[in-house]
This record gives C-alpha cells, structure tokens and sequence, in this order.
C-alpha cells in the first residue's frame, strides 16, 4: 500500500478534494493522513500549502451543503441513517440538537474537531431552517479551521523530516498499517457498542400492539415522549396521553414517576436507543418497570394508531440567524 505523500504526488489536489469531499459525506475514509501528507509536502515545495487549504476547504464545504440541503428536505430520518455510523447512537442526534439549539454558529466552527458532530450538524442546521447563507458562513469558517489545523501539523512534521531524513523510511513502513488498523477499530468499535445496547434493550421493550391493548382496556400507562423539540415541527404529535420530557428532566423528576405500572419510553432513534439509555437510568434509581416501545414514534405512526396533537415545544430554540 503507497504512502498518502507517493498517491497525492501522483493525483494532487483533485485527490485531497475528492478524499475529503467522501469521507465527510459518511464514507469511512478518513481524510486525516492525506491532510497531513498535503501538509508534509509544502515544507519542500511539492505542495502548495494555500491551494491544498482550498481544495480541502471545498471538498468539506460540497459535503456539508450536501447534508444541508439533505437534512432541510428529509429532516430527522437521515438522522437516524447517519447515527447508526456513529460508535455513539444512543446519544448522537440529541446531543448534537441540543448543541445546536443552544449555539449554532459555534458548533457548525467546531463541529469537525469533536468525533460524531461533523457529520451531524450540517443536517441538523438544515433541519432547523437556518438560512444557507449563515449556514456557508459559519461552515466556511469552521472547515477552514479544521483543514488548517491538520496542513499546519503536516507542515510541522515535513520540517522534521528534512532535518531527519530517515524517519521518512520508519513512517512508510508503518503509516498505511495504522491506517488500516484504525478503520477497522473503528468498525469493530461501532459493532460491540451495538450489540450491547441491543442485548439489553431487547429484553424489556414494549410491542406497539401491546401498549394499544393495554390503552384500549384502560390499563393505566404511564408513557413518556422523549423526543427532542425540534423533531415537533415535522410531527407535531404524541401517542394518547403522553408527557413529552427530555431525557434530564425525566431523571430529575423520577420521584413523580408512579411505581405501580408500566413506564413506555418512545423516542426517534435508531434501535430506541435513547429510550433504551433512558431506561437504564431509571433502572439505577429504583424504577424497574420501565420498557422502551419497539419502533418508538415511527412504528406507531406507520401502524395508523390513534395520536394526539401537540403544540410543538420552541420556547428554547432561538431563531435561526
């Protein structure tokens, strides 16, 4: 396998766009290495450090349109697709949504640094109707800053190589290896985090058909909506009866919760994920019949069961700038 420096060499900048432009659109490639070896390579001339910094720019900033415009059309379901990449499912849509109603413009400048966030806040943002151009703006600015960061690293390695030319014969030897190796943790990593979810989800969660049974015969439920507010605006609804809580505020108030029936967490994540994290939590505060419903919001909705509507929750998402 060739070094990133022997392959950008050969193919340039079209390359570092191009592999840039996939890996941010969710294609585990990562772009790292061939970011560093672009940086690598200015230090002796054969890159430019200033066309490299365009090229990766322009190859984040196609990606993250892409998943813009994406998310503005399809909303929380390609959510739900790009999370189930992500080694954190249970976590990834909400967090990054309560990220972004509270600081837009700093997420989008720093989403790349923090792993799971890049993908997910260009969907999001178009989720939330923030305009395109403040979109391009904040964007522009935090692409900038990721592509810059790697080139400078890079840079600051060619110059040690030139001063120790043999340490050029220890990283190709080993380089692509770690390459390799990391792409596969990174798959094994995401593959054992969601069996274990899944092994103990499977075991307490609640069939929509039983939930309707129970619903129709009076059983009383005690059903909680843990959807974040800004999945209210496409679906402005909840099953009968339902509080819509978040996560932490259900937890605060779990002295409320009644012990003598079911508790059904839904949500919109893969696997119900959320209600599943949920759940464990409630678990370790002493509530035991707690079940996450199978499908969550989605599978009750697709199976024509009866919903209340809702006014969706806004009061804490500001504005769009």
């Amino acid at each position: 396998m060739e070094l990133p420096t022997h392959i950008l060499l050969a193919y340039g900048y079209l390359l570092l766009f191009a592999w840039v432009l996939i890996e941010q659109l969710g294609l585990p490639l990562p772009a790292t290495p061939i970011l560093l070896a672009a940086g690598a390579l200015s230090a002796d001339g054969h890159f430019s450090f200033a066309l490299a910094l365009l090229a990766g720019l322009a190859g984040a900033v196609a990606a993250d349109s892409t998943w813009f415009l994406v998310g503005r059309r399809f909303g929380h379901h390609v959510l739900r697709i790009l999370c189930k990449l992500s080694l954190e499912p249970n976590t990834c849509v909400r967090r990054t949504q309560d990220s972004f109603g509270r600081r837009r413009g700093i997420l989008l400048m720093f989403a790349k640094f923090v792993p799971g966030l890049g993908i997910l806040a260009p969907p999001v943002a178009g989720q939330n109707g923030m305009r395109l151009g403040s979109f391009l703006f904040y964007d522009a600015i935090g692409g900038g800053l990721w592509v810059t960061t790697l080139l400078v690293c890079g840079r600051l390695f060619g110059d040690i190589i030139k001063h120790n030319p043999g340490l050029l014969h220890w990283v190709g030897r080993f380089s692509s290896l770690l390459v390799l190796l990391a792409v596969i943790g990174f798959f094994l990593a995401r593959l054992y985090r969601r069996r274990t979810v899944l092994s103990k989800l499977a075991a307490a969660r609640l069939e929509p058909e039983e939930l309707k049974r129970q619903l129709d015969a009076g059983v009383p439920v005690y059903i909680v909506d843990l959807r974040h507010p800004l999945e209210l605006l496409p679906d402005p609804f909840t099953l009968p009866g339902a509080l819509h809580l978040s996560p932490d505020a259900l937890a605060a108030r779990h002295q409320e919760i009644p012990r003598d029936r079911d508790i059904v967490l839904y949500c919109t994540c893969p696997s119900e994920a959320t209600s599943a994290k949920v759940a464990m939590t409630l678990h370790k505060l002493g509530i035991d019949r707690v079940r996450p419903l199978r499908g969550g919001f989605d599978e009750w909705k697709r199976l024509g069961f009866p919903l209340d509507p809702v006014a969706p929750v806004l009061t804490t998402i500001q504005s769009a700038p």
